[in-house]
């Protein structure tokens, strides 16, 4: 293994200990932006101002900057630009499934067509 990978490793176990020790998880910003959907900009003004907690702690690559999860997911439920987001998302994979189910019957009615000429 090489010096990078331990240190990954290492780091990677200490994460681990912070959540099993605090019983939530502290993750990187960018894990927090890919599991919750809040961009970074939004976590840095959140610990900035004091709306969730944060640690500075060394990283593989230098500091690297945790966050609680729970605290993050929580802090967006109360976020009404999240919530619109969120709920737009929905909105849009709804209306590709409604999208798919007609064009699934347009087929059907072409196929039947087809058929009966």
């Amino acid at each position: 293994m090489s010096d990078w990978d331990d240190r990954l490793s290492r780091w990677r176990d200490e994460l681990e200990l912070f959540a099993q020790l605090e019983e939530t998880p502290w993750v990187p910003l960018a894990q927090a932006e890919q599991e919750t959907g809040v961009s970074r900009s939004a976590l840095r003004a959140w610990y900035r101002n004091g709306e969730i907690e944060s640690r500075l702690v060394d990283g593989p690559n230098g500091p690297q900057r945790l966050v609680p999860l729970d605290a993050v997911v929580e802090r967006a439920a109360r976020s009404p630009r999240i919530q619109r987001r969120a709920e737009r998302e929905v909105s849009l994979e709804a209306q590709v499934m409604l999208l798919r189910h007609r064009v699934d019957q347009l087929e059907l009615r072409l196929a039947a067509l087809e058929k009966d000429k």
